[in-house]
């Protein structure tokens, strides 16, 4: 063998194993840190970094739609040496020059529930149907009231946001009414029997002062969609106060401890759940694959929703409340 081609062969083959016995470096950026939904998807995050040796960091934005602390998290990551970043962003689309600089400096990056816009400014993004989510409850809903002309409040998360108009638009499709298709980013709000429509940024005391809203705008609203759980039990509150509580049925989406435990005592009806460890922990995985083969993953891999009800529909597939306990997230 030619003496230049075996030297560069073995320093080629040292060069390999120092890079696969550096400790791969993990950056998870959360949209806050206080959800249980983030909580848990930090969980996830740690045990699958633990059990193969990896080294997480770990940063969220003070609030949802904090775009800029999110970016200054990025920033800092990659200069702490990450080269894969999970990212829930809180902004789909101001979020982008952060990633492709990071992309530029060969970072991997991964979109956790919620996608950009465009969806392919991530390499991949792990996370829930959430069309099929709203689907799912709209079918519910659809069913659990009968031959009662649907008279609709929609509480939304703010506009333009991929996972608020998913949702909102899947429930209007699974109601049976006009609806923008999985890739709008645009809320339908034409649709036959939406009597208010309003933005909660997923907050319980925001979805109360919504309700409140739409009561007074029509006070015979029947049934409620709501972006999550928090702004559901919002949403009851007010509903409560105005003596309507029995009278309405709510559905939502998220599937953490506290919103199944508000499915068990007949505050929402029937709820989508999600599943937040999974997708952390496959992020990791797919960035340690990344750290030791330079293999990265790309598009999108759905990460499972399942209807929770306390009373199951005829011809509506969900599972009961002890199912949805089992599966959830956040303080049981």
């Amino acid at each position: 063998m030619n003496k230049a081609i075996f030297l560069s062969s073995v320093l080629a083959l040292a060069m390999g194993s120092v890079f696969a016995q550096t400790q791969p470096v993990i950056g998870l950026i959360t949209k806050t840190e206080s959800n249980p939904f983030f909580v848990k998807m930090k969980e996830g995050a740690e045990a699958e970094a633990k059990k193969l040796g990896a080294k997480l960091i770990v940063a969220a934005g003070k609030t949802d739609g904090d775009n800029a602390g999110q970016v200054t998290a990025m920033e800092n990551m990659v200069a702490a040496g990450a080269k894969t970043i999970l990212i829930t962003p809180s902004d789909a689309k101001a979020i982008i020059p952060a990633i492709k600089k990071a992309q530029r400096q060969g970072v991997m990056v991964i979109a956790l529930d919620s996608p950009t816009d465009p969806p392919s400014a991530v390499d991949a993004l792990f996370a829930t149907d959430n069309y099929k989510a709203g689907v799912l409850i709209g079918q519910y809903a659809k069913v659990a009231l009968g031959q009662k002309k649907p008279v609709i409040a929609t509480l939304d998360l703010f506009p333009g946001h991929p996972v608020g108009a998913q949702r909102h638009n899947g429930f209007l499709k699974g109601m049976g009414l006009n609806a923008p298709d999985a890739k709008s980013n645009e809320l339908g709000g034409k649709a036959a029997g939406v009597a208010c429509m309003a933005d909660t940024y997923g907050d319980m005391a925001k979805g109360q002062t919504a309700m409140e809203n739409c009561l007074q705008k029509n006070p015979d609203i029947n049934l409620v969609y709501t972006i999550n759980e928090p702004a559901a039990a919002g949403a009851y509150k007010a509903l409560k106060a105005a003596g309507k509580e029995k009278d309405v049925i709510i559905v939502s989406v998220d599937g953490g401890c506290e919103g199944v435990k508000n499915v068990g005592a007949g505050i929402i009806a029937a709820t989508s759940q999600q599943y937040p460890l999974r997708m952390a922990a496959m992020g990791v995985a797919a960035g340690v694959e990344y750290a030791k083969t330079g293999k990265k993953v790309s598009g999108y891999t759905d990460t499972g929703v399942t209807l929770i009800a306390a009373k199951p529909m005829p011809g509506v597939d969900s599972k009961d409340v002890q199912t949805g306990l089992d599966l959830c997230w956040g303080n049981k």
